[in-house]
């Protein structure tokens, strides 16, 4: 099977594409210096020639969206819609990575796929317009939200704390937003064991089982460092005012992948206490 993956120098393209080399599927690995996915004329020739394209590119700084919303939303809706659009003319399936910030964070029980989105942020809005260009454009899709992400291949939630934990020793961190810290190496073998079991076109939730809240996932973080939980104090999210909102509550459904028999991503703790080796290192 030949692969095309965008965003392939970020943390979650650059895991699916380890895991694709090393099964010995082909596979081009395109970053922003190789691809411009605003650009129509790049996109069409880009896909020629593969079965799946993987979209893991996007503008992803959440506050700067607030202010520059229009760039935003030329990377993570008309982006997408470039790539769904080619994708079908080329035969392709495609596959778009997405975000719990299509909710509004307001939820107290698992959001189902299904769920009406309801974006408070100019990423959230970006993100979901991203999702509906997809639907539109290519019949044959895949739709990946996901949440909470951490990586080895670059600046994420768990090495930020481990540093600033030994540097301070102590840190107060939001206990009053819940999620799924969820690692990038999952989700990419997700996508291929949906791909795999040619999942029928829809959206599913690409997050670990359970849930936590940032506070917990740190006090993980910090033992998995060699450091005492206990110098991890909760605050809330008053404290840390950003120009985004956060979603309170993005614990999110997997009834999707049940009914295509396909095995959601196992409990958060136990994924991060196998990631944490490779992800603090």
């Amino acid at each position: 099977m030949r692969w095309l993956v965008t965003g392939a120098r970020g943390m979650l393209g650059t895991d699916l594409v380890g895991l694709l080399t090393a099964r010995g599927d082909a596979v081009a690995a395109l970053g922003r210096e190789s691809l411009d996915i605003t650009s129509p004329e790049s996109i069409a020739t880009a896909v020629e020639g593969y079965d799946v394209v993987v979209n893991c590119a996007a503008w992803t700084a959440v506050d700067d969206a607030e202010t520059q919303e229009a760039a935003a939303f030329a990377v993570n809706a008309g982006g997408p819609a470039l790539l769904a659009r080619a994708a079908r003319a080329a035969g392709a399936r495609v596959v778009q990575v997405s975000t719990d910030y299509v909710f509004d964070g307001s939820a107290s029980t698992p959001y189902p796929e299904d769920a009406p989105i309801a974006p408070r942020s100019a990423y959230g809005r970006t993100k979901a317009a991203g999702e509906w260009a997809v639907r539109a454009e290519a019949p044959d899709h895949l739709i990946l939200r996901t949440a909470w992400l951490y990586g080895a291949a670059g600046g994420c939630f768990p090495r930020t704390i481990a540093r600033v934990a030994r540097e301070r020793g102590g840190l107060d961190v939001v206990d009053d937003q819940v999620g799924q810290p969820t690692w990038t190496v999952d989700v990419a073998d997700l996508i291929l064991r949906l791909v795999d079991a040619q999942a029928a076109p829809g959206t599913y939730h690409a997050t670990s089982s359970g849930q936590t809240s940032w506070h917990g996932f740190a006090r993980e973080v910090v033992a998995s460092a060699g450091l005492d939980r206990e110098i991890v104090r909760p605050t809330s999210s008053d404290a840390f005012v950003r120009p985004a909102p956060r979603p309170a509550f993005s614990v999110l459904g997997h009834a999707t992948l049940d009914a295509a028999g396909v095995s959601a991503i196992g409990p958060w703790a136990e994924r991060w206490a196998a990631a944490a080796g490779s992800v603090l290192a």
